[in-house]
């Protein structure tokens, strides 16, 4: 269990799988650069943060919902969570002997609510998890807090403007306590990794700050005096 000043941000989850090395300027050095990718995101955020909450009958949408978890070492902010009614029955004394609850009771509302959270992207959906990770990371810091079941969460994507509905199964629950500690054990170290140069480098606000091609390219003077040497001695043979 990490204390409350160990937390570590659950958007920095993100970061780390896109590149440690983003991840390192922007959370060890602090170092950001707006381009435009970044400041549709951040308007597409500010209109989701800015909209009142949501009552319908059997859905209550909550929005800045404050988000921790102790065993993970994660806090953060949910773009929004879902609250689905699943009835009105109390819990079993089967579910309170160790089984996480189908539902939750909310402050003076009735009945049990299910919590489904939704994060909001620009763009369109990534090859790798690191969307799917971020939205783990909220549902298992609500399952934490709530000591409720959080089966399946949304990414909303502004491009197709279409909800894509994510089941959070063992693996990508497996893979999100991964990146979790991973993320603490390079937040220890505070070491920025070198800098490499892949095509997703051209996509970054902080190309121009990390300027993968040029100082990724570089060598060490022992690598580059090493292989002057081996050069000679096989010039010489």
């Amino acid at each position: 269990m990490f204390s409350e000043d160990d937390l570590l941000p659950i958007s920095a989850l993100q970061h780390l799988l896109f590149c440690e090395r983003q991840w390192a300027l922007i959370h060890l050095e602090g170092i950001w650069d707006e381009n435009r990718l970044t400041t549709e995101g951040r308007h597409l955020h500010e209109r989701v943060d800015s909209a009142e909450t949501e009552v319908r009958r059997d859905v209550r949408i909550a929005r800045g919902l404050r988000l921790r978890s102790l065993r993970l070492g994660l806090t953060g902010r949910a773009d929004v969570v879902e609250f689905y009614r699943v009835g009105d029955s109390v819990p079993s004394p089967a579910a309170d002997a160790g089984q996480r609850q189908e539902g939750v009771q909310l402050n003076g509302v009735p009945g049990r609510w299910r919590p489904s959270p939704v994060e909001y992207k620009r763009g369109r959906p990534k090859r790798n998890h690191c969307d799917t990770v971020q939205l783990c990371a909220q549902a298992l810091c609500l399952e934490e807090m709530l000591d409720v079941s959080v089966p399946s969460g949304a990414l909303f994507y502004g491009k197709p403007r279409r909800r894509q509905k994510v089941f959070l199964d063992d693996d990508l629950r497996a893979e999100t306590e991964a990146t979790a500690a991973r993320l603490h054990e390079l937040s220890h170290a505070g070491i920025t990794p070198r800098a490499r140069y892949t095509k997703k480098c051209d996509r970054c606000s902080l190309l121009a700050v990390c300027l993968p091609k040029t100082t990724g390219a570089r060598r060490s003077t022992r690598d580059y005096l090493a292989r002057a040497v081996t050069d000679i001695v096989q010039e010489n043979n």
